[in-house]
């Protein structure tokens, strides 16, 4: 996405206003400062007709409030989307909530700009962010599992179990459980990973794969009792094509004949052994037929 603010012009203005370490008074002074500016700067926002002016005073409220954004962001981070994305994403969160504040109804701007900020990151989550997209009565559920974790583990001083967090929700265990397992769609674990305690085989060579041979074998099974209705000659000509695949020509020098015969005599037992094929496939079914008339 193309970034609203250059990573300088965060690092530098975050510098500016809020670098390095700090008491707590010197924190409450920064944002009494950030807030009393905010509020100028919206009030001559509103107050301008001048375009070019009105987006230079909304850059400035989106700098001056940048680090609440990167607070709600870091609430999201480890799942699978770069932090730098999200705080473009909410960025523009900031930009949607300067434009959208009446400073003439409301002198708390924070009040206004959160939620706006998180329906952002949200938004950009259910879109975006799934590698996997579960049905989005999960997603939802994955969002107010989240929340609701959080202050179980701080009532409890322990990880909720899923009987826990459903009676808090009030919601089925079953579905607590549907939604931790789509936990991963956000990130993949990756097939390098060890598997296990660090040492183990990465997964990529531990999953199972396709097993080959499994359409042999049913050729092998369906076809079997039809060559066993074939001439001699016809069976050793499939046998000697197919099984040892010799080419025509092998063939027609073992049986004395032109190579175009033996390319007929393929073309005409091919030809009957899917009509038997198909005529075993077709009784198989008859008695379902029967029955169902």
């Amino acid at each position: 996405m193309s970034p609203i603010f250059s990573p300088r012009d965060l690092s530098s203005h975050l510098h500016h206003i809020g670098g390095g370490q700090s008491s707590d008074a010197d924190t409450h002074n920064r944002d009494e400062y950030r807030a009393n500016r905010t509020r100028e700067v919206l009030q001559l926002a509103a107050a301008s007709h001048d375009p070019a002016q009105i987006q230079r005073l909304y850059d400035e409220v989106v700098l001056l409030n940048v680090k609440v954004a990167e607070s709600i962001v870091m609430r999201y981070r480890n799942r699978g989307v770069p932090v730098d994305d999200l705080v473009q994403v909410a960025c523009l969160g900031l930009v949607k909530a300067a434009r959208g504040f009446d400073p003439s109804k409301s002198d708390n701007f924070l009040g206004y700009a959160v939620p706006t900020i998180l329906g952002e990151v949200k938004r950009f989550f259910r879109d975006n962010a799934w590698a996997v997209r579960p049905p989005r009565r999960v997603q939802e559920l994955q969002a107010a599992i989240s929340a609701s974790t959080g202050e179980l583990t701080q009532k409890l001083g322990r990880t909720p179990t899923a009987d826990e967090l459903a009676a808090a929700l009030g919601i089925e265990t079953s579905d607590v459980a549907e939604a931790l397992a789509a936990d991963g769609c956000f990130a993949p674990s990756s097939l390098d990973r060890p598997v296990g305690d660090g040492d183990g085989a990465p997964l990529s060579e531990v999953l199972g794969g396709d097993e080959g041979g499994y359409d042999h074998v049913e050729a092998v099974v369906a076809l079997t009792p039809l060559c066993r209705t074939l001439s001699e000659r016809d069976r050793r000509i499939v046998y000697l094509r197919f099984f040892h695949e010799w080419t025509q020509s092998r063939i027609a020098s073992e049986f004395g004949v032109t190579q175009m015969q033996i390319s007929r005599l393929l073309t005409r037992i091919l030809k009957e052994l899917r009509e038997e094929l198909g005529n075993a496939e077709g009784t198989q079914s008859t008695p379902r037929n029967r029955i169902a008339s």
